[in-house]
């Protein structure tokens, strides 16, 4: 359960005596009354110190504390909405946690870096916990097998976890990278030229040259060349001597070529 936060502003008594007469005018207008309006606009304005207090209680995670204000205020609009001040109960008992749950469900929903299941990103609280706690117990972290032990998860489920746990946050590519002096962004450092690719074309151009060929013929050239195997294990494998194989090879590589340049 949320507690207040601690009153240090001289006027919070004032301030809650004001906020009880506001919503009790606001509540015996009509909907649609234009008063109502204002009536809004001065509770909000009332309440902009418990509003920063929060935000920056959560401020330091990430996210700027002017967004954490306005996540605030949308809990704080939700309350004004539904208090009813008929019922006794004290404005900011009822505000705070609405407040409070909305900057937390903001943390939950809206700042990670890919998305994730919600139940993932429920557990991943409980998952933050039980990490420090083990590691303080145990003097390491915990593994998946202990993450599922302890939080009553299959191993599947846990493995999960722990992987989106750690898309939460991502690194910029723009991120400096190197030797001090060196001016590298961390995108700079990935990727590569692929060796593979090289390939590609000559893969596609050989494609319809195989399909020229008998089937045993074709076997034999892929098990050579794709395969890379020798000459006496294709022999072992399609009931052929060495010798006949390596005829039906160069005949098979001289037809391609010669298709190829025919085109």
């Amino acid at each position: 359960m949320s507690r207040p936060l601690p009153e240090t502003d001289p006027t919070a008594a004032d301030r809650r005596s004001q906020a009880h007469a506001l919503l009790v005018r606001l509540s015996a207008l009509e909907e649609g009354d234009p008063r109502r309006e204002e009536l809004r606009r001065r509770l909000v304005e009332l309440h902009a110190p418990v509003v920063r207090r929060i935000a920056r209680r959560y401020s330091g995670r990430g996210e700027p504390e002017e967004d954490l204000r306005q996540v605030a205020c949308v809990g704080l609009m939700q309350a004004i909405r539904d208090f009813d001040p008929r019922r006794g109960k004290e404005f900011l008992s009822y505000a705070l946690p609405m407040m409070t749950g909305e900057v937390k469900r903001h943390f939950r929903d809206r700042t990670w870096a890919v998305r994730v299941p919600r139940r993932l990103k429920e557990l991943r609280s409980r998952l933050i916990v039980l990490e420090g706690e083990f590691t303080q117990r145990h003097g390491r972290s915990p593994t998946v097998a202990d993450v599922a032990e302890e939080l009553g998860l299959g191993t599947a489920e846990a493995r999960e976890l722990v992987a989106a746990s750690a898309a939460y946050s991502a690194l910029s590519l723009d991120l400096p990278c190197g030797a001090e002096g060196e001016e590298r962004t961390l995108g700079e450092t990935l990727g590569g030229s692929d060796p593979a690719l090289e390939a590609a074309e000559d893969r596609v151009a050989l494609a319809p040259l195989l399909e020229r060929l008998s089937p045993r013929d074709r076997s034999i050239v892929l098990q050579r060349f794709a395969g890379d195997r020798t000459q006496a294990q294709i022999a072992a494998s399609v009931g052929l001597s060495q010798m006949h194989v390596s005829r039906l090879l160069s005949t098979s590589l001289t037809r391609m070529r010669r298709c190829a340049e025919e085109g």
